[in-house]
């Protein structure tokens, strides 16, 4: 594709986004249905996320293609799904394609990653029934990570240094990272009850997946690993059989959270949670693509500065705007070689998992 065509898939905000994908699938004759949240988006304009089905609606297999359920993370999902849409029909019998734009087009809107609960939706997949998971070591630098003041004081970093010098970075990574219930104003809060963006993504999907015996689900993330590579996730609890089969469709460098290959670390209710909740009738086959852009260092400090700023607000307007334009350029680089590798890769996984669902079982 000539990088003129590839700039064009890519936007300038969560509007721009939307039309262009609504427009991508209209050039195709395909409807989207809109899952409206009632709130407005950061110039005024309607949030939705958007589901564009395309194929056969009895097909036994199923494509699903997901952006944004970290909604500023959601400028490279929305753009390879449109890419996806203008690549024509889908190039395989009895398989069509599911696009869920925008799960949470709060975030998406008001470049946060979080909802409008300021829940992270990765960890909002939980059983409500039950007790929530805990993580003790959270609480302990939660003020830490968010302080009264931003940029923070030097004894503050030092003494987040030092636990994580005494913990391991692993470890550290996994306290901050790996979802926590207790504080609503902080850091991967996974809330107390399932999030709009959580309760939608259900209802999508007992519309549109229940008739499908095998998915293979594609769900678009950026800010961590090398700058333009994609590192496919695998994302199923079965780590043989699932693991298996995902290798033979996206090569075998496909990295695993509970072995420790991957860049990333597990966490406390995925999305991918629901889907296997709601999709029991289907063997499933589904793949993080989580796309580097900086170095962690840069995504985490304008990850912390922005949350800093939904808990302790700014009267100062040039420094909050300093704050939003990092966050957003921490996760969404508008250069055009990581635009070009986007693209190259979302269209080569899209392709793969098409084909992937036309291998004959080996289980």
């Amino acid at each position: 594709m000539p990088l003129h065509d590839i700039r064009a898939l890519f936007s300038r905000n969560y509007a721009e986004a939307r039309q262009k994908f609504r427009s991508a699938a209209a050039l195709r004759g395909l409807p989207a249905e809109s899952f409206v949240l009632p709130l407005a988006g950061a110039v005024g304009e309607t949030l939705a996320t958007d589901v564009v089905f395309d194929g056969p609606r009895d097909a036994h297999n199923l494509v699903i293609l997901i952006s944004g359920v970290h909604g500023v993370e959601g400028y490279c999902g929305s753009a390879i799904q449109t890419g996806v849409l203008g690549l024509g029909p889908v190039p395989a019998p009895d398989t069509a394609v599911l696009h869920i734009h925008a799960v949470n087009p709060y975030g998406f809107s008001h470049s946060r990653r979080a909802t409008h609960e300021n829940i992270d939706l990765n960890r909002n997949f939980v059983d409500f029934s039950a007790p929530l998971p805990v993580n003790g070591p959270y609480a302990e630098i939660h003020d830490l990570l968010l302080p009264p003041a931003w940029p923070p004081s030097d004894e503050n970093e030092a003494r987040l240094a030092a636990l994580r010098a005494q913990w391991g970075v692993r470890a550290f990574q996994r306290a901050c990272g790996l979802g926590q219930y207790a504080f609503d104003d902080g850091l991967h809060y996974g809330g107390q009850a399932p999030a709009w963006s959580n309760t939608t993504f259900r209802q999508i999907l007992r519309k549109y997946a229940q008739q499908c015996r095998h998915i293979g689900s594609v769900d678009v993330h950026t800010g961590l690993g090398p700058y333009g590579v994609g590192e496919r996730i695998f994302a199923c609890p079965d780590e043989t059989v699932a693991l298996a089969r995902a290798r033979r469709w996206w090569g075998n460098d496909i990295t695993s959270v509970s072995t420790g290959t991957s860049t990333s670390i597990p966490m406390t209710g995925p999305i991918q949670h629901g889907q296997l909740e709601e999709c029991p009738q289907a063997e499933q086959t589904n793949v993080c693509l989580e796309f580097g852009t900086h170095p962690v260092s840069v995504v985490l400090s304008a990850m912390r500065a922005e949350h800093w700023l939904h808990r302790h607000g700014s009267a100062d307007t040039r420094h909050a705007a300093a704050i939003r334009q990092a966050f957003k350029d921490a996760f969404y680089p508008q250069s055009d070689d990581w635009q070009a590798a986007i693209w190259a890769q979302g269209r080569e996984v899209f392709l793969q998992t098409v084909s992937g669902l036309q291998k004959p079982r080996r289980d």
